[in-house]
C-alpha cells in the first residue's frame, strides 16, 4: 500500500493531459485560496513523497499534491525540453484551473522548485516554498553569475544519467544490491546518512513510478566536441533543466512579489556548490577522466546562485527567507518535518509573528519587504 490513511487520489481530466493528484479525505473544496497549499515533487519521485507533511498540516487547510507528467499516476506524455520546465508548469496550471483554483501557495521540491518558479513567472501565486530547488540557472554548465560554460551545454542533460540506474527504474528494482538501485540512490542522494524511516518502501515505489519511455526520463542527448563529450538534448526530463532551455532568474522582476521561503540542507548531495551529480565537480575530484580544469569546466555553485538571485529578489522589495538545516540532505520535509511544517505555516500566514516573534535559529532573512 502506497497511500497513507486519510490520503486519497484521483485523476483530473485537463485539456493538456490526465493528471493524478493526492488530497486529504476530509479537506473542504470550498477552502479559500489563501488556505490552499499545492505540492510539486521533484525528479524521479511523485506526489507520494508529500504524504507525511500532508497528514501533519492543520485540518482547516486544503492540501493537494500533483503528479507531474511522466511520474506517478499522471499520463506519461512526452516532454518538450526546449520549453524548459514549461510543459510541467503548464500542466500544473491546467490542473488548478480544472479544480477551479486561481492563485494558491505553491511548494516545489528540487526540479519541482524550478517548476513553481516558472509557474510564478507565468501566473499569480500567493507564496513560493522552494525545497532544495534546482538553481534558477538550471542544472550544471554555468558560472556563478549564470553565464553558460559552452554554447551546447556540454555535460548537462540526459547524457549524464547512469544507464544502469535507468534500467533499474525500468525493471522496477526494489533491492539495495547495487549503488545504482533506486533504493540505494534514495539512501545516498535523497537523504543524509543516518536517516531511517518505516516508509522507505513507499518512497522507492514513488521513484519507480518514473516513466523511462521515449520523451520522458532521462531524455535524449547529442555528441559534443567539449568535455565530457555530450551535450543537452531536446526532450525528456533532464534536458528541461539544461541552462539553454531553463532560466527562471527573471523572478527578481516579478510584480507583485510573493513571499519566498527557501529551505535546504547543508549535506545535500544533489543540489549544492559541490554536487555529486555535477559532472564538472566529479571531474575535479578525478572521478571522471579528462577534466579540462576549473577555468573551462568549474563546478556549478548551485546554492550560491540561488542565494544571489533571492538576495536580488529581496533587494527589489520582495520577502525571502533562507532556512538551512545543518546535516540535512535533499529532503528537509522528511528529515526535519516539524521545522519544515512550522516554517511553511508561518510563510502562508497561518502562524502569526506575534505568536512566534523569532525565526528558527537556522533561518536567514535575506530581506523582509517594507
Amino acid at each position: 500500500m502506497t497511500l497513507f490513511e486519510g490520503i486519497t487520489e484521483r485523476v483530473i481530466d485537463t485539456p493538456r493531459l490526465r493528471v493524478n493528484i493526492l488530497e486529504r479525505a476530509g479537506d473542504d473544496p470550498a477552502t479559500p485560496a489563501d488556505r490552499t497549499i499545492v505540492f510539486i515533487h521533484g525528479n524521479v519521485s511523485s506526489s507520494l513523497f508529500w504524504q507525511e507533511i500532508m497528514e501533519d498540516l492543520p485540518s482547516d487547510l486544503r492540501v493537494i499534491a500533483i503528479d507531474l507528467r511522466g511520474f506517478g499516476g499522471t499520463e506519461h506524455a512526452p516532454i518538450d525540453a526546449t520549453r524548459g520546465v514549461r510543459d510541467f508548469s503548464d500542466d500544473v496550471h491546467a490542473t488548478l484551473e480544472a479544480l477551479g483554483l486561481g492563485a494558491v501557495h505553491l511548494v516545489g521540491w528540487s526540479m519541482g522548485g524550478g517548476v513553481v518558479m516558472q509557474y510564478a513567472l507565468d501566473h499569480p501565486v500567493l507564496s513560493l516554498t522552494l525545497q532544495s530547488p534546482v538553481s534558477p540557472y538550471g542544472f550544471g554548465g554555468t558560472r556563478r553569475d549564470g553565464t553558460r560554460l559552452t554554447d551546447d551545454d556540454a555535460g548537462c542533460g540526459a547524457g549524464g544519467a547512469n544507464p544502469d540506474f535507468v534500467q533499474r527504474l525500468t525493471d522496477g528494482d526494489t533491492s539495495a544490491d547495487a549503488a545504482t538501485s533506486p533504493r540505494s540512490v534514495f539512501r545516498s542522494g535523497y537523504v543524509a546518512p543516518g536517516y531511517t524511516t518505516e516508509n522507505e518502501d513507499v518512497w522507492v515505489a514513488s521513484m519507480l513510478s518514473t516513466s523511462t519511455a521515449s520523451g520522458n526520463y532521462p531524455g535524449n542527448s547529442v555528441a559534443s566536441e567539449n568535455w565530457p563529450g555530450f551535450a543537452a538534448g531536446t526532450d525528456g526530463v533532464l534536458n528541461t533543466m539544461a541552462p539553454k532551455h531553463f532560466d527562471v532568474s527573471g523572478i527578481v522582476d516579478l510584480e507583485p512579489k510573493p513571499p519566498i521561503l527557501w529551505v535546504h540542507g547543508t549535506a545535500d548531495a544533489i543540489v549544492s556548490d559541490a554536487s555529486f551529480y555535477d559532472l564538472n565537480h566529479l571531474g575535479a575530484l578525478g572521478i571522471l577522466p579528462g577534466w579540462p580544469g576549473a577555468d573551462v569546466a568549474p563546478a556549478q555553485e548551485m546554492v550560491s546562485q540561488t542565494r544571489d538571485v533571492l538576495g536580488e529578489y529581496a533587494s527589489r522589495g520582495g520577502s525571502a527567507v533562507e532556512l538551512a538545516f545543518e546535516g540535512v540532505g535533499h529532503s528537509s520535509h522528511l528529515e526535519r518535518p516539524a521545522e519544515f511544517r512550522h516554517a511553511l505555516l508561518e510563510l502562508i500566514g497561518y502562524i502569526g509573528h506575534a505568536q512566534n516573534p523569532a525565526p528558527p535559529t537556522e533561518a536567514i532573512i535575506l530581506r523582509a519587504s517594507d
